[in-house]
């Protein structure tokens, strides 16, 4: 879909080697699955960070990491220019904690020092007193239509949103972004703390990701969400309970 005459969604994996630490690959996987499901050819592509990002893609998919990779992480993208450059042009982009730093003008360093992000959206994040670790729920933006999520969080960061940008939820277990709410987006850019990984535990946040890419999907026959609403029920119901 991102060329002319080609059907298939490109899912772009950005720097797994860096970022990939809490099994936010399996973002890609569901992304993978439900497109499939209702007939979409996908094309993943898995781009290390010895490699230029690709300027011909439909969603781009950033995940977890440590200090120093998401500072290593954070030189090369800004040096590449190919993320910024494809969210500028409407791209859609899902980052998941460091990443979800990284999207922003700053984030804290391994000292917590203030350092460059690549700026795409506008929230900053630094370093709080206390490490956010344990499940989430949070109630989504009702603009976006999607249920309640459910993940894990490991962080210690605290972000705050600027003009322009709205939380992705409201938090009632957990810390989130540090003020009561999770996440952030603004136009096809997303991002959250959320591991679980996120769009496994939250398919509706996947058929978003998916709609903002290829248009109104179909939805699914129920045999095909049997295991993803058990999944949801029973992490809804560990947290909640």
């Amino acid at each position: 879909m991102s060329t002319p005459g080609d059907s298939r969604l490109r899912l772009i994996w950005v720097y797994p080697d860096l970022l990939s630490t809490y099994g936010d690959r399996g973002n890609l996987l569901v992304l993978e699955r439900r497109a499939q499901l209702r007939g979409i050819a996908t094309e993943p592509v898995c781009v290390n960070s010895d490699q230029p990002v690709p300027r011909q893609g439909d969603i781009y998919l950033m995940g977890g990491g440590e200090d120093l990779p998401q500072i290593l992480a954070a030189r090369r993208l800004r040096a590449d220019g190919g993320l910024a450059a494809v969210a500028e042009s409407s791209a859609v982009v899902f980052a998941v904690c460091a990443g979800y730093q990284l999207i922003g003008r700053e984030f804290a360093g391994e000292e917590g020092q203030p350092l460059p992000g690549l700026e795409i959206i506008n929230i900053r994040s630094g370093r709080g007193d206390r490490r956010a670790v344990g499940e989430v729920l949070a109630d989504v933006d009702p603009a976006l239509g999607v249920p309640r999520l459910t993940g894990f969080e490991n962080h210690q960061g605290v972000t705050t949103l600027g003009p322009g940008v709205r939380a992705l939820a409201q938090v009632t277990v957990g810390v989130g972004n540090g003020d009561g709410t999770e996440g952030a987006y603004a136009g096809r850019v997303l991002g959250t703390y959320l591991h679980g990984p996120a769009l496994v535990r939250n398919p509706g946040l996947a058929d978003l990701l998916l709609t903002w890419a290829a248009g109104p999907l179909p939805a699914l026959a129920d045999a095909d969400e049997q295991w993803g609403r058990r999944l949801r029920a029973e992490r809804l119901a560990a947290v909640s309970g």
